[in-house]
């Protein structure tokens, strides 16, 4: 059985310049995490048999899972540690079940909201048989992510709608058109005089569609 960790960075520009936002930053964080149940900014990475922490980030091309010494990865400013339990599995099968994610989570897959590193940690802690990130940790991202949902849903629900009205706009034009067709076709059986027939053609706008359209 080993020791599982997972360390907590603020996600910092660590940069010449950027002193007085990361401090801003940190500090939001701290406000968000203690203060307001909404969580904050974080990078994670966990820690299992040995020195190395395992995370996972942006990439062009191959695996975004990468390793660093254990709470000094240098691209965010370290915060806490929180030890979530021991897991049962051997040093050999995490080195197995870390060839597999590393495959599973490549580099240009990766999503701020929707599958970013913290994702990547609950994702290898479930494997490792240990409880998951603290709910803090992720719930920016969360609700982010039902956000984005949301407008996704909307989106589509409206391109919906568009589609369903051109529809039903040129169904209105064919019945138009095809309605004298048939009714020229009945007077040469001698039912229609065709010199009395005058078709009412559809004209100006079509009520629903166009005031749909005139409002966007």
């Amino acid at each position: 059985m080993a020791e599982v960790i997972v360390h907590v960075y603020d996600v910092t520009n660590e940069s010449p310049g950027y002193e007085t936002a990361n401090f801003a930053l940190v500090h939001l964080n701290t406000v968000c995490k203690e203060a307001v149940p909404i969580g904050g900014v974080f990078h994670t990475a966990v820690q299992v048999y040995g020195d190395e922490e395992w995370g996972y980030g942006e990439c062009k091309r191959g695996s975004g899972v990468y390793s660093c010494p254990a709470g000094k990865n240098m691209q965010y400013s370290y915060r806490e540690s929180i030890v979530l339990g021991r897991t049962n599995c051997s040093a050999a099968k995490v080195s197995q079940i870390l060839k597999e994610l590393s495959q599973e989570w490549q580099g240009d897959k990766y999503h701020m909201l929707a599958r970013n590193c913290n994702h990547f940690c609950n994702e290898l802690l479930q494997r490792l048989g240990v409880p998951k990130l603290p709910a803090w940790v992720n719930r920016f991202a969360n609700a982010g992510d039902i956000a984005y949902e949301a407008a996704q849903s909307l989106q589509k629900a409206k391109n919906d709608m568009i589609n369903a009205g051109k529809e039903a706009y040129k169904n209105a034009l064919e019945t138009a058109f095809k309605t004298p067709m048939s009714l020229i076709s009945l007077s040469k059986a001698g039912r229609v005089r065709t010199d009395q027939f005058k078709p009412k053609f559809i004209t100006g706008r079509i009520a629903g569609f166009d005031e749909g359209a005139g409002q966007k």
